[in-house]
């Protein structure tokens, strides 16, 4: 249980309870504040208000902000593999193959159900402390929230695109020079598990640079302005530069020429779209400071451009 008392700012004078209690508790999100006003968990004076009445300053107020369980999900003793952890924050590498969030299909197995094993706290924060997303077979950082005022913390940041995330991407064809993919992104009008670039879309941002050229392949470093779903892998087959193993925005799959056996080989057996966060870069939510950390690329991915790279002395 944490209780939480504070007093009324006399310039806060005529202003409803919920409002208050958002200039007064910032840590907290306006609709979690108006969950616990309408469960009597806010005390004015030892009365509890409805969150519209005005104040008049100089109240005492007391706020139970005991966590609650939000999550129905069991927690399994699957194996994570983290990168950097304290009391308010999680930072994990997560493998190719690894679903974040249970779903139709998926409801066992999850990052989430691993989180919970490793800390049954997690099931009293939205989504178990995760704020962002990584594709099902994309590899790679990902942030989680310990705390609420963390959580929201990261929220925040995420909307302000304060957060450096790089991913490293091994695409189809050749290309000539790093630029950037300002194009709207939005539900595909016909597959609707799918999106696409489209005029009514939300806006979309994605800025790319040369890594590493091959005869027919480019390895190139993405950095996000904005973060929308599949947003790399569909600004990337816009621009006819598809990542490698893109089975849903890939198009048809094609040996390219020249190929030696073991590079035919490898295209092959290559299953995922080769796509990797690699650097993730933030204010910590306690002490504000600026934290980054990089993860190399998975052996798939290396293995890969091993073979890319042994293919181009042929």
């Amino acid at each position: 249980m944490t209780i939480l008392t504070a007093r009324v700012p006399e310039e806060l004078a005529g202003m409803r309870l919920d409002q208050c209690l958002a200039e007064m508790f910032p840590d907290y999100s306006r609709s979690k504040l108006q969950s616990w006003i309408k469960a009597g968990r806010v005390q004015v004076d030892g009365v509890a208000l409805k969150g519209r009445e005005k104040l008049d300053g100089g109240e005492e107020i007391e706020l139970d902000a005991e966590a609650e369980a939000v999550l129905d999900c069991d927690a399994e003793n699957i194996p994570l593999d983290i990168v950097y952890e304290d009391d308010t924050l999680l930072i994990v590498n997560k493998p190719a193959g690894l679903v974040v969030h249970p779903a139709v299909g998926n409801w066992h197995g999850t990052l989430v159900n691993a989180l919970l094993n490793h800390d049954p706290e997690l099931n009293t924060l939205p989504r178990a402390g995760i704020v962002h997303r990584l594709d099902k077979d994309t590899s790679g950082l990902l942030m989680v929230a310990k705390t609420l005022q963390a959580h929201n913390s990261l929220v925040e940041q995420l909307q302000e695109r304060s957060i450096n995330r790089e991913y490293l991407a091994l695409v189809k064809g050749w290309m000539t020079a790093g630029g950037t993919v300002d194009e709207p992104i939005g539900r595909h009008r016909v597959d609707r598990k799918r999106n696409a670039v489209r005029r009514d879309g939300k806006e979309a941002v994605t800025h790319y640079r040369l890594e590493q050229r091959f005869k027919r392949h480019t390895l190139i470093r993405v950095k996000l302005e904005t973060g929308r779903t599949h947003q790399i892998r569909v600004h990337m087959a816009h621009i006819n530069y598809p990542l490698v193993g893109d089975q849903v925005y890939g198009g048809r799959f094609q040996m390219p020429a020249d190929c030696s056996p073991a590079l035919a080989e490898a295209l092959r057996n290559f299953k995922r779209q080769a796509l990797h966060a690699a650097k993730l870069g933030l204010e910590h939510p306690e002490t504000g400071e600026y934290c980054e950390w990089e993860q190399p690329l998975p052996d798939d991915m290396r293995h890969l451009l091993a073979v890319l790279a042994e293919n181009e002395l042929d």
